[in-house]
């Protein structure tokens, strides 16, 4: 079921139990074997846990379907931990993304109707699916599945860091426990251990299980803990008998005290109920001791009779493997109040985005680090040549403009670099320079919705709204802006313009009511930026969450810091005095 390259995905942010099993890897000298969440209604995020005493960075994400390839590739366990009312639509899609052997679900009572079909659809997909009703799986030394057996204190009394000889299995979690611990006191411990479920209806059986054990040469013993309800130890007492299992069974199944009861009584598990004889305790115990199963005469043995069992078997002693390295890590390990992806400086030399720093001076290229800084990719030679073209463009725009004008006067009041440049920027906002900001929306939504340009301009003309990245107050279709040509002839070279194509089809409409609404240099640096962005493969909820985290006015301020520092230092070069607007330049009025 579970190997040392097992990887999960947990349904549900449930940071404990990852850490839980990230602890446990380190434990078991693993790698991580958790390789992120999907937490339905939210955007892809990151999540800061420990694998030792380092911090590492698990991902979640939306749904199915919005994990990258990178991560998908290596799963083969999913840890459901949704709750009854969505454990059975995220198990069925679980089931659709063909990315996983074993499935564990958590959920309590999930109505038995959609148990069913889970089972149905398993027919044909041959998963290796526990639950519901679950508290998990654990293979020692090798994986363990959410919060199954407890604190990390119970995993190591266990002795479960390490692979052993008894494999055991139970409806039972909270039993579970306590067996786990007796095995490992009893004997050398446990391999691979099981709590297969305690609703009504279960997917994964007992001699699905046993089937399973019985085929894995590691396992030389089997220890069982029933309990009463349903009639599974029955078809287990069948394979004893008929040496289908060949390996010492030792065996119980609890609730006896159910048939001093007078009434009808239901215990803790949904299907711990019996109705028949068949389904008693006693009834079990009796078929399972006469099939060859070893099975104590009352719950009080059961603890000798395993470790009895275990000596006959005359195995070889075993060293134990020394943990107080790993552990002494985990117990002294920091959390961290920053985190950063993009860079990292305490090596011998800096790294961006993990690409030693010399790697971008052999030929020097602004494009590729932004790239590498911003988007943490590398981007086609097309995109770093559009990035280096943009900043030349828009690295300023006259004395004129407002931003300029603040960095002027603030440096002709003799003020530093550093506060003329920051009063230029602080003018930058939706009325100057913010157009590729709004742009992009617009042509986003727009071309994920498949509207057309004559009913986004309808749509736009209803709400009264201007179109960010159509329009110029001095060029027209009849005196072009020479920046916007040399975009559309980089353009030529981009595999995808479907935004680009989206907003020149908006320009051809809005040209026939005004020749200066053209599509300007906002409105291409958008559409151009997007196109990238589709060619190398993010998703439409990766775009949304770039943009909206200002990446294209990034562009905007870094290109016009470069002309607001041009001319902060032109006025000391100058040396203009305090500027002062004149009177006849202002209306006086009341």
């Amino acid at each position: 079921m579970f190997t040392l390259h097992s990887r999960a995905l947990i349904y549900g942010l449930q940071i404990s139990a990852a850490q839980h099993m990230l602890d446990f890897d380190y434990l078991s000298w693993r790698e991580p074997s958790v390789a992120g969440f999907i937490h339905p209604g939210t955007k892809n995020s990151l999540h800061k846990l420990f694998f030792g005493n380092k911090e590492i960075l698990i991902p979640s994400f939306p749904d199915f379907f919005s994990v990258p390839k990178n991560i998908s590739s290596g799963l083969d366990t999913l840890v459901n931990f949704a709750s009854f009312r969505s454990a059975w639509k995220s198990t069925l899609e679980a089931m659709n993304t063909w990315y996983f052997k074993n499935i564990i679900i958590i959920a309590e009572w999930i109505p038995e109707r959609q148990t069913l079909e889970i089972i149905e659809k398993n027919k044909t997909a041959w998963l290796n699916i526990i639950g519901p009703a679950t508290v998990g799986a654990m293979h020692a030394w090798v994986f363990r599945a959410g919060n199954t057996w407890g604190s990390l204190d119970n995993i190591i009394d266990s002795k479960l860091y390490q692979s052993w000889s008894v494999w055991f299995v139970s409806k039972s979690g909270g039993m579970s426990n306590e067996l786990r611990r007796v095995i490992a006191d009893r004997t050398d411990g446990t391999w691979l251990s099981l709590a297969l479920w305690g609703d009504a209806y279960n997917i994964m059986d007992f001699p699905t299980a046993l089937t399973i054990m019985q085929d894995d040469e590691s396992v030389k013993m089997i220890v069982m803990l029933w309990e009463i309800g349903w009639r599974d130890e029955l078809k287990v007492a069948s394979m004893i008998s008929e040496w289908k299992i060949t390996k010492p069974v030792v065996a119980w199944c609890i609730g006896t005290i159910n048939e001093e009861i007078s009434g009808e009584v239901q215990f803790g598990h949904a299907g711990a109920k019996s109705n028949k004889e068949e389904e008693t305790a006693s009834y079990k115990n009796k078929i399972l001791r006469e099939s060859g199963a070893i099975v104590p005469q009352s719950y009080m043995d059961f603890w000798d009779i395993i470790q009895d069992t275990y000596q006959k078997l005359s195995l070889p002693e075993r060293t134990e493997i020394d943990i107080r390295a790993p552990l002494s890590h985990i117990q002294k390990r920091k959390k961290t109040h920053f985190t950063s992806t993009i860079s990292d400086e305490r090596g011998e030399e800096l790294l961006y985005n993990g690409k030693k720093i010399s790697d971008f001076t052999t030929h020097p290229d602004i494009g590729r680090v932004i790239w590498n800084l911003w988007l943490k990719r590398e981007l086609p030679d097309y995109a770093c040549q559009f990035i280096n073209t943009v900043i030349v463009l828009i690295a300023d725009h006259g004395p004129a403009v407002s931003g300029a004008q603040n960095t002027i006067v603030t440096a002709r009041a003799w003020n530093d670099l550093k506060s003329s440049l920051i009063s230029g920027l602080a003018t930058i906002w939706p009325r100057f320079g913010w157009a590729i900001d709004g742009a992009w929306k617009y042509w986003l939504e727009s071309v994920y919705s498949n509207v057309n340009a004559e009913d986004f301009i309808q749509t736009m003309k209803t709400s009264w709204e201007n179109i960010p990245g159509i329009g110029h107050k001095v060029k027209s279709k009849f005196n072009p802006d020479k920046r916007c040509e040399i975009l559309n002839t980089l353009a030529w070279d981009f595999p995808i313009s479907k935004h680009l194509d989206f907003a020149k089809s908006v320009e051809t409409l809005t040209l026939e009511k005004k020749s200066n609404l053209i599509l300007n240099v906002d409105g291409y640096i958008a559409a151009m930026l997007l196109d990238i962005f589709e060619d190398i493969g993010m998703s439409y909820d990766e775009k949304k969450m770039y943009v909206e985290a200002w990446i294209f006015n990034g562009l905007f301020l870094l290109a016009r810091t470069i002309g607001f520092i041009g001319h902060a230092i032109d006025q000391k070069r100058l040396g203009e005095g305090l500027y002062r607007t004149a009177w006849e330049d202002i209306l006086y009025t009341d």
